[in-house]
């Protein structure tokens, strides 16, 4: 795979430096993207960086993966209006497990071949530069005019509110351009990759290396995902859509990508997934034709939720998203597990009601009335029962002598009921 080509057919070149596409054709290159470790999770938004690197490793290069123990203890100041907050080494250690552990889904770091992927981390050899060694080393060969004319650190000294920047992320892009430095002289590594806010920091990086060391290094970003509709993208209601399950529920993830829109996801597939342009072009065209069925969108989050996650975890979150319109059955309801269960019926009103009242047979209109005041009387109730309007776990309820008892209960814990067709709402055990 020629990795520039097939990065323009998807319109995936932000910025380039001269000489870069000749250098990857010339020879096996090492190139890193910097990850910042504020979480132990990754983000959607950093899947696009994920992405670069895997296809770069595909087209035969070397990644290196560079998470910033020490960058992270600074901050960056690009695209941001305010100061992190600073990360001790116990969490920051924490935090580089759980990614190297996600990354390593994406990123062969085990085999043999010269181009598998390694991880660095910035702090093992920050932590014993002295500051007066690193002013003296490296700060002389970048002058402050060269660093005041960066658009990062144009806009937040501009800015009106006289926040300014402090000196600790003044001096991000040195940092960052001495682990270009670094990596150029240690690991041979020729070119630094990143999303379009990154373009400054990089480029100090090979101005440092040309100025250091005499040698020629390379850079190359993407443009920054964004939504159609102005929206920021990664962001839901709940936050960010992150990558572990843990935090984002594969049946919320997927949901994510099927609520994409159409102009958004040709986008997202071009940029996240590693379907051949041409393929994609012919998906977008039987799109046109019936837009209704949203096959962008399901190819999309099939391939993704499968990607981060796995087979069964989509095919799962497909059974969920049936039961929330309504195709679910009982059967596939009991299926789910707890978190997949409050994933697909988060914000639906919940009811606690006494375990005891499940001992025995409950009546259902007892419980939705005395016990849970889901309905206000017991005329209404049974009204809606009378008209097919009411269904617990998924079954209708067909006379006023229903009852419920522990056998109905889903994960030990809830009961579903739903009146008419799309208002839910749960029974949980105090």
């Amino acid at each position: 795979m020629d990795f520039v080509k097939d990065l323009k057919s998807r319109d995936l070149i932000h910025d380039i430096t001269p000489g870069t596409e000749e250098q990857l054709k010339n020879e096996l290159t090492a190139a890193y993207i910097g990850f910042d470790p504020t979480a132990d999770s990754l983000h959607v938004g950093s899947f696009a960086q994920i992405m670069l690197l895997k296809r770069f490793q595909l087209a035969g290069h070397k990644p290196l993966v560079l998470v910033g123990g020490a960058t992270g203890m600074i901050g960056d100041p690009s695209g941001r209006s305010q100061e992190r907050n600073l990360l001790d080494e116990e969490t920051l250690q924490k935090n580089l497990n759980g990614i190297k552990n996600q990354l390593s889904k994406f990123l062969d770091f085990n085999s043999d071949s010269p181009n598998k992927a390694e991880m660095v981390n910035n702090y093992d050899w920050m932590k014993d530069f002295s500051f007066l060694d690193f002013i003296r080393d490296i700060g002389k060969h970048i002058t402050v005019n060269y660093m005041m004319s960066k658009d990062s650190v144009k806009k937040r000294l501009g800015e009106e509110s006289g926040g300014g920047m402090s000196f600790t992320e003044f001096t991000y892009q040195l940092v960052q351009g001495y682990d270009f430095l670094h990596l150029y002289k240690n690991n041979n590594c020729r070119l630094q990759m990143g999303g379009s806010d990154q373009w400054g920091n990089i480029v100090t990086g090979t101005e440092l290396i040309r100025r250091k060391t005499g040698g020629e290094a390379f850079a190359l970003t993407i443009p920054l995902v964004t939504k159609s509709d102005g929206g920021k993208f990664g962001k839901t209601e709940s936050g960010n859509v992150w990558l572990d399950p843990e935090r984002t529920s594969p049946y919320a993830f997927y949901q994510f990508w099927l609520n994409a829109s159409d102009e958004d996801a040709e986008k997202y597939l071009k940029t996240f997934t590693l379907i051949p342009v041409e393929t994609i072009l012919q998906l977008v065209n039987e799109h046109q034709e019936a837009p209704h069925m949203r096959l962008l969108q399901k190819k999309l989050a099939e391939e993704l939720t499968v990607m981060v996650h796995s087979k069964e975890d989509f095919e799962n979150a497909v059974e969920a998203s049936k039961i929330l319109f309504g195709q679910g059955t009982t059967d596939s309801l009991k299926k789910l597990d707890e978190k997949t269960f409050l994933s697909v019926f988060e914000g639906v009103p919940q009811f606690e009601i006494e375990e005891s009242l499940l001992n025995s047979q409950a009546p259902v209109i007892d419980l939705l009335v005395d016990a849970a005041p889901v309905f206000p009387s017991k005329g209404e109730i049974r009204r809606l029962i009378k008209g097919g309007g009411l269904s617990i776990n998924k079954q209708k309820i067909e006379n006023e002598e229903a009852v419920l008892t522990k056998t109905d209960l889903l994960n030990s814990k809830y009961i579903l009921g739903q009146k008419g067709k799309k208002n839910y709402f749960i029974l949980t055990l105090k």
